[in-house]
């Protein structure tokens, strides 16, 4: 996680974005009593955190975080101050590329003691202790931090020209994307005293909210027939098979939302606030311009992505919606049937090794080398499947740090989405491994690219189910499936974004009501979902459980950008496979070395160009129009 970035997020799968459901160290749980419908004979892997520290309380952690203030303190002793007389000097590209060597060291002790602590946080944030030992890390690595935020602005102040004659030095011009990205932020950057300022209060201000959130989100209970059920299992019930069981957990989350309206509507107005303040010192012109130069991507790039996305919703969801409730004999379907299974449809639990085998198999059909990188991860422990009281909703992929290697975090239930989730996180693991070769300071990829190698992970597994598929009932009943997640990724993600630039919008203007924002929620979701969903009472409450809101404003742009990149890449490897794969790895391991235009030029792909995006929505055009034509299957 490169100390540069404002701030590094984890590869999280969102919750919402399979829509399907809020989508520990050693040992294993046994299925049942991990609260999955999977298999009862199979266990479910929990990862094995040891790579990175044996125990919350290792001597080597604690020596680490030592070491981590010495080396800080030590490293701004030894250049603060000094970088422009360093660049002066007759030896300025071997100095200065010293002090990016030791800097990108620095920034893996802190990324792997950081990574420690946010996974061992996210096996089950409702524990006292861990959330403790969680909150003492930040504060502990905020404040050795500190005293490196000094490398970055004074990067940014050297002379371009002696900077640029400086990187005629190998060692130098080995850093200079990392160079010539961090100055891309030259423009937004502050006084030395305010960045420290911003930086510091950064733990017990933005940091405490989502941690509000998320121990809020773990704790609340949802009264379904009887039962009082976490968030996740409750999720889950909305794509059971029983009309009547959907629509109690549908009205449960309702529920439960609309008696913690206050909290999360102060959460959401005081993170918005936060963000507004920053953006105005840093001098942002858009509520998502910080997003953007994150992602490095370009404000025309998006606004073109979202308007060819807004102008498809009545030809993909409007388009679908109406032929699935013609599925199930209504004329609307209520917003707990949006994702449930089709009607007379047997939908059975999948265990975990035939999940397994069923992504190894799909990746391995397209490149044995991408096969092999994902079985190390079940073969490692580092996966952790089961659901667990405390334990973090959704999916993720946690790259850490190059000196180790990624997590995968999973709540494994046996669904097919499930499936689709391991596909889609493994995916982000092969990028995060194959990327690692690119250190500590040039991994890390803008989020836009961090969804494609993840997306396309999920693609190669669809398509090698659907091609097994052997009736045209099966065929319908996968692609249905396909077409509901690639809507839950394109079109809802883009309607999530369309909704948090609303409500950022609107709160500069004064603090939202949760009545406010809840009208925001449902003008957004009914242009975006159509007249064939009925968003009935209960559903203006459902924007509180997205934490990505909460966590990274505007991510969620990234997963309809991967999904349409992806759709398009597909189209190319259809046509021309030879070669294919390995231009694909390639573009994985460059990591975040090169821009997206650079990155797609081998494929002949161009997101600037407004029929790129045009590409990817057809492809889901298509795939609605051939279940038109199964429509009686």
């Amino acid at each position: 996680m490169s100390l540069h970035r404002r701030p590094a997020e984890l590869s999280v799968h969102a919750p919402e974005r399979a829509d399907g459901g809020m989508v520990a160290q050693r040992g294993q749980v046994h299925a049942a009593a991990a609260g999955g419908a999977v298999a009862a004979a199979e266990t479910l892997p929990e990862w094995n955190l040891s790579d990175l520290y044996p125990a919350m309380d290792a001597p080597e952690l604690e020596a680490d975080l030592i070491k981590a203030d010495i080396e800080c303190k030590a490293f701004a002793e030894a250049y603060k101050g000094k970088l422009a007389a360093m660049l002066a000097g007759t030896e300025a590209g071997a100095a200065l590329a010293a002090a990016v060597t030791r800097y990108e060291e620095i920034d893996d002790l802190i990324g792997r003691i950081a990574s420690y602590g946010s996974l061992i946080y996210a096996g089950d944030t409702s524990d006292p202790a861990r959330a403790k030992f969680y909150g003492d890390i930040q504060e502990r690595l905020t404040d050795a931090s500190t005293h490196l935020l000094f490398f970055a602005l004074e990067l940014n102040r050297l002379d371009d020209a002696a900077l640029e004659a400086a990187m005629a030095d190998p060692a130098l011009a080995h850093y200079r994307p990392w160079v010539e990205d961090l100055r891309k932020d030259k423009p937004y950057q502050l006084d030395d005293k305010i960045e420290q300022l911003f930086h510091e209060k950064s733990s017990p201000s933005r940091s405490a909210w989502g941690r509000l959130f998320d121990e809020t989100m773990a704790s609340l209970r949802f009264s379904v027939n009887g039962q009082e059920l976490a968030i996740e299992p409750t999720l889950n019930l909305m794509q059971d098979t029983k009309e009547e069981v959907r629509r109690a957990a549908g009205l449960a989350l309702g529920d439960t939302f609309s008696k913690n309206l206050r909290l999360f509507s102060l959460i959401t107005n005081t993170l918005a606030k936060d963000k507004e303040i920053s953006d105005r010192w840093r001098g942002f012109p858009d509520v998502a311009s910080a997003r953007h130069l994150s992602n490095r991507v370009e404000k025309e790039v998006v606004d073109a992505m979202v308007e060819a996305i807004r102008g498809a919703y009545p030809r993909l969801s409007h388009r679908y919606y109406a032929l699935k409730a013609r599925w199930f004999g209504k004329d609307k379907l209520e917003f707990w049937d949006r994702n449930a299974p089709l009607p007379k449809v047997e939908t059975a639990d999948i265990g975990w090794r035939e999940a397994r085998d069923t992504v190894l198999s799909a990746y391995g059909a397209f490149s044995p080398k991408m096969a092999d990188i994902a079985g190390v991860f079940f073969d490692k422990g580092w996966i952790d499947a089961p659901v667990r009281p405390g334990k973090s909703p959704g999916a993720f992929a946690h790259p850490t740090v190059p000196s180790a290697h990624p997590y995968v975090l999973l709540n494994y239930q046996g669904k097919p989405r499930d499936v689709m989730t391991l596909a889609h996180e493994l995916g982000h693991g092969v990028h995060q491994v194959l990327a690692a070769r690119q250190g500590a300071l040039m991994a890390p990829t803008p989020l836009t690219l961090a969804e494609t190698a993840s997306v396309f992970g999920e693609m190669l597994t669809f398509r090698r189910l659907l091609d097994q598929a052997q009736t045209p009932r099966a065929r319908k009943i996968m692609l249905a499936q396909k077409v509901e997640d690639m809507i839950n990724t394109v079109v809802r993600q883009t309607a999530f974004y369309t909704f948090e630039r609303h409500v950022h919008t609107e709160r500069r203007n004064g603090e939202l009501t949760a009545e406010a924002i809840g009208e925001i929620w449902m003008k957004v979701q009914g242009e975006s979902l159509g007249p064939a969903i009925n968003l009935g009472a209960g559903y203006e409450t459902f924007w509180t459980y997205i934490p990505h809101f909460i966590h990274s404003p505007f991510y969620v742009y990234a997963y309809a950008f991967g999904d349409c990149l992806v759709n398009s890449l597909y189209a190319v490897y259809e046509k021309a496979a030879d070669g294919f794969a390995e231009r694909y790895l390639a573009m994985l391991a460059a990591g975040g070395t090169k821009h997206h235009s650079e990155l797609l030029a081998p494929f002949g792909l161009d997101a600037r160009d407004p029929a790129f995006w045009q590409t990817g929505l057809s492809l889901i055009d298509g795939m609605i129009s051939e279940l038109e034509s199964l429509e009686t299957a």
